[in-house]
């Protein structure tokens, strides 16, 4: 079966997500087994190993590679990466993962939040609309001073806020810096961190049933980036983006059935709105163009 460029984009869209997922799940389910910096070191070495191989392949792997006016920029991006790293975490190992997927998706409402006050970008009224029915959504699941507020809930706020940061950053990179090099840059960045931690820490021995999940998930992380990729050399971006949102259905499945985790009424409804407010600006944007 020949599918168009669009359908294609669609199908690796969602399988990038649902390879996210899946990391996520192994890596949750690591939680009280081996400490956070520990599981984030390990599965490191092994992304590492799997993004150098690539990187090698495609022949980034030089300094050289990063234009000098782009290292400024690749640092600050390798920071907001750690801490989207360590943020997300450490919510996925304290609270249901639909919920802290769910906030993760209130990101692009805050780049744009970002990108209007900071880039000056133009934002008119219909996309300010959807941005604040986004905020409102992802409230719905966080509900601060709620009594079923959970304080890992402010981890997952933390990563969306360093995912802005690492998105503005990577718009300011010149053409002449392969992807593939930022992406390894931060793989080995992301390594270097959980090992410096871990040195403070005491080392918790690992069987190698654990090992082969952190480098099963490794495998699922590195193959989220790729068709990720993949999915931006194939079809129209305002065709294809919408189905990032499939993650939210992966996760709430996986959520019931791995996790015996299943949301309540406002969680959802929160989740439905983040998705409905996305998927206006998604289309919004394409009629505009």
């Amino acid at each position: 079966m020949n599918l168009s460029d669009n359908m294609k984009g669609a199908v690796f869209m969602m399988v990038s997500m649902a390879a996210f997922v899946i990391n996520d799940s192994l890596m949750k389910s690591l939680s009280g087994e081996i400490p956070l910096f520990q599981a984030i070191f390990l599965r490191g070495v092994f992304a590492t190993m799997l993004v150098l191989f690539l990187a090698a392949r495609m022949g980034v792997v030089r300094w050289s590679a990063l234009a000098p006016v782009d290292r400024p920029v690749a640092f600050v991006r390798v920071c907001a990466e750690i801490g989207v790293t360590s943020c997300f975490l450490q919510a996925l190992f304290n609270m249901p993962i639909a919920n802290a997927t769910a906030i993760l998706q209130g990101a692009p409402f805050a780049l744009t939040f970002a990108a209007a006050v900071f880039l000056r970008e133009k934002v008119g009224w219909r996309r300010w609309t959807a941005v604040m029915a986004g905020f409102a959504g992802v409230m719905l699941i966080v509900r601060p001073g709620g009594a079923d507020f959970i304080s890992a809930s402010c981890y997952a706020l933390g990563a969306v806020c360093f995912l802005v940061v690492r998105d503005m950053a990577t718009r300011r990179f010149s053409p002449d810096t392969p992807s593939m090099f930022i992406t390894l840059m931060t793989a080995v960045a992301i390594t270097c961190l959980g090992g410096a931690v871990t040195l403070t820490q005491s080392w918790q021995p690992v069987p190698a049933a654990m090992l082969a999940q952190l480098a099963l998930s490794a495998c699922f992380l590195f193959f989220g980036y790729l068709f990720s990729v993949m999915t931006m050399r194939v079809g129209e971006i305002s065709f294809i983006a919408p189905f990032r949102y499939t993650i939210l259905v992966w996760a709430l499945l996986i959520g019931v059935f791995v996790f015996g985790e299943i949301p309540d009424a406002l969680a959802l409804l929160g989740a439905a709105i983040v998705v409905c407010a996305g998927l206006y600006t998604f289309f919004r944007e394409r009629r505009l163009s």
